[in-house]
C-alpha cells in the first residue's frame, strides 16, 4: 500500500489500542479471555488479514508494514496479538508461500476477514525445540490419511477453525524430511481439546493440548500437495514470524518506557521525583538504549527481507537480541516502581510476566545462538 495509506491505518490501530484495548486490559485479565466485541472490532479493521495478499481480501502488508502495525497493536497487552497472530503467522503464510492454488482460494480470504482463524500445530510433549522428532504420524490410506497424536501448547486452539498440522508421514524417514504439513478443519472428527493451560501471564491468550485420535483427512490437505514438505514450509515462515514478534518486543517496550517515565517523573522521595536521581536515570538510559537498538536491527533486516535478500542469521539475531531486550526492559520497570512494581494493582507486574513467553516461544534463545552460530560456522567454511 502507499505510504498515505499506510499511515492512516496505523492511525487508526494506534486510536484502537488507545480508546479500547488499553482500557479493557484489566477486564480481559481478570476474566482470562478476550471480548468477542474486540474480537469483532478487529476482523472489522482487517487485522486478521495483515499478511494475506490484496487479491484475496487481505491487506498485503510488507514485512516493514505488518512489524508497524503489530509494534501499535503491543503497546496494549500482548494477549490482544495472540487473537490474530497464528493467523497471520503459520496459519496464512504456510499457505502463501507453498499452499496450492485451490488451498489459497479456499482459505486465504476466509483468513482476511477474520471468518476463519488458524492455529499451529507443532509442539507436542516430547517436541519442542527439536521439533524433527514429533511423533505425530499420518499414514496414507488410499486418498486419505489417518493422523493419531498429541499437540501442546497450541496457542489459540479453542478458537481456531483450522489447524496447520505437522505430522509424519514417513515413518522410516525419523527427520525433517518425513514431515508433512497438514490444513485439518478444527470440527473434523476425532479432535479433542485438553483444558486451558494455567500460566504464568498472558491470561486471555488460550493455549490447550490437541488430541488426534483416528483422525482421517484426503491427502488434498497436505500444503502444497506434496508429501515430505512440512518442515521447509514451517522454517520459510520462521523469518517472517522472528521479524514479527521483535515487533512485539517493541510495542512492549514502547509501553514499558512510557509507564516507567511517568512513574519516574511524578513519584518522590528525599523531597524531590525519583526521576532527578542519577541511578533512576541510568535505569531509563538503558532502558531507551534497548528500545533503540531493536528498533534500528528490525528496521534493517525487516527492509532486507522485503527486499528479497537471504536474512535468516540476521532474522535470528533481531529475534534473539529483541526478546532478551524486552525481557530487561520490564525488570527495570518494576525496579523504577519498587514495591508497587511487584503489586498487581501497577500492569508493570503483568507486563513483567507477560514478556518472559518471547525468550522461549517461536525458538528460544538458545536455539537462536545455535542458529546464529551455526550460519557464522558455515559462512567462514564457504569462505
Amino acid at each position: 500500500m502507499d505510504a498515505e495509506t499506510f499511515e492512516m491505518l496505523r492511525d487508526t490501530v494506534r486510536r484502537f489500542v488507545d480508546e479500547r484495548l488499553i482500557p479493557a486490559e484489566d477486564a480481559v485479565e481478570e476474566a482470562d479471555a478476550v471480548p468477542a466485541e474486540i474480537i469483532d472490532q478487529m476482523r472489522e479493521m482487517g487485522l486478521f488479514g495483515i499478511s494475506v495478499p490484496e487479491e484475496f481480501g487481505g491487506l498485503g502488508c510488507t514485512m516493514a508494514e505488518e512489524a508497524g502495525l503489530i509494534r501499535e497493536l503491543t503497546r496494549a497487552s500482548i494477549v490482544f496479538r495472540s487473537v490474530i497472530g497464528t493467523t497471520v503467522g503459520i496459519g496464512s503464510q504456510g499457505i502463501v508461500m507453498d499452499g496450492t492454488s485451490e488451498q489459497k482460494a479456499e482459505w486465504l480470504p476466509k483468513f482476511a476477514t477474520g471468518e476463519a482463524i488458524a492455529s499451529f500445530g507443532l509442539t507436542e510433549p516430547d517436541a519442542g525445540s527439536d521439533a524433527a522428532s514429533l511423533r505425530t504420524i499420518a499414514i496414507r490410506e488410499g486418498d486419505h490419511y489417518r493422523i493419531n497424536g498429541t499437540k501442546r501448547y497450541i496457542t489459540n486452539a479453542p478458537r481456531a477453525s483450522v489447524f496447520t498440522l505437522m505430522a509424519r508421514t514417513d515413518p522410516d524417514n525419523k527427520g525433517a524430511g518425513g514431515i508433512s504439513a497438514f490444513i485439518l478443519p478444527a470440527n473434523t472428527p476425532g479432535i479433542s481439546l485438553g483444558k486451558p493451560d494455567k500460566k504464568m501471564g498472558q491470561k486471555g491468550a488460550v493455549t490447550t493440548d490437541v488430541i488426534l485420535e483416528d483422525v482421517i483427512v484426503p491427502a488434498s490437505a497436505i500444503i502444497g500437495g506434496v508429501p515430505g514438505m512440512g518442515f521447509k514450509t514451517a522454517m520459510k515462515v520462521l523469518d517472517r514470524g522472528r521479524i514479527h514478534i521483535a515487533a512485539v518486543a517493541l510495542g512492549m517496550c514502547d509501553r514499558l518506557i512510557g509507564m516507567a517515565l511517568q512513574y519516574a517523573m511524578e513519584r518522590k522521595q528525599f523531597g524531590q521525583r525519583i526521576a532527578n536521581f542519577q541511578l533512576m536515570q541510568a535505569l531509563l538510559a538503558d532502558m531507551k538504549v534497548d528500545m533503540l537498538t531493536t528498533e534500528a536491527l528490525m528496521n534493517s533486516v525487516a527492509a532486507r527481507f522485503d527486499a528479497g535478500e537471504k536474512v535468516s542469521l540476521e532474522c535470528s539475531a533481531l529475534k534473539y537480541h529483541a526478546s532478551e531486550a524486552v525481557g530487561r526492559v520490564a525488570d527495570r520497570a518494576v525496579q523504577i516502581f519498587a514495591g508497587a512494581g511487584y503489586m498487581a494493582e501497577y500492569k508493570v507486574e503483568r507486563f513483567y510476566r507477560d514478556v518472559r513467553l518471547l525468550r522461549i516461544y517461536e525458538g528460544t534463545s538458545q536455539i537462536q545462538q545455535t542458529i546464529i552460530a551455526k550460519a557464522m560456522i558455515r559462512q567462514a567454511e564457504q569462505a
